[in-house]
């Protein structure tokens, strides 16, 4: 695993802790799925995004959980993609999800060359 790959894991581990943790915590993530229509589903979100987070990280020592969890990152920030298109949020709304969705499609990528 070379250093720009497990610095873009890490990356992406840190910032979906932090995700997770504010979905299932902060009063204003509770506002967000409100508006999105998906309140019930806040957190299981969350409860993803730390097991997301964690499969990343213990990706770096067992390559097969870390693409399963990058995969599974890429996907549900997919699903935030169209989500807020859905909503009629601005591009730069959707911005962050499709940045994240592409991070983790590249990380499970290379994840699957290694496995």
């Amino acid at each position: 695993m070379n250093t720009a790959f497990l610095a873009l894991n890490l990356f992406s581990a840190i910032s979906f802790l932090g995700f997770g943790v504010a979905c299932l915590f902060a009063p204003s993530m509770r506002l967000e799925f409100t508006r999105y229509g998906l309140s019930q589903y806040r957190a299981m979100t969350g409860a993803l995004q730390l097991a997301g987070a964690t499969g990343l990280l213990l990706g770096i020592w067992q390559p097969s959980v870390g693409f399963a969890a990058a995969l599974g990152l890429a996907l549900q920030m997919a699903a935030g993609v169209g989500v807020r298109i859905r909503i009629r949020d601005t591009w730069l709304q959707c911005f962050p999800a499709g940045f994240y969705c592409i991070v983790n499609a590249g990380l499970a990528f290379l994840y699957g060359m290694v496995v």
